[in-house]
């Protein structure tokens, strides 16, 4: 299975810490051995996946796609505006 990153996800890891980069990736391989381990959205979002999980005390969603046996991330942030970010950029794309 190929793993591939947006450019929107790559800007936001850069920020990100040591200890949040390998507790991502910890979250990442829990996402590819289980890739329903998300909730699908519906409408505008129709086969996007959204999976939640706590980093230090912040909640974080992460967005991906299924396609064939690749696993797409496409965006990682807090709640506040995420589906409204993660729509825009779905359709600028």
């Amino acid at each position: 299975m190929k793993i591939y990153q947006s450019r929107l996800f790559e800007k936001k890891i850069k920020k990100m810490s040591k200890g949040e980069k390998d507790a991502l990736d910890r979250e990442v391989r829990n996402i590819a051995e289980n890739l329903n381990i998300g909730e699908e959205k519906k409408g505008d979002l129709k086969g996007v996946f959204v999976h939640k999980f706590k980093l230090k005390t912040n909640l974080y969603l992460l967005s991906y796609r299924k396609s064939g046996v690749d696993l797409e991330l496409i965006m990682i942030g807090s709640h506040e505006n995420y589906y409204r970010d993660l729509k825009s950029y779905l359709k600028s794309r």
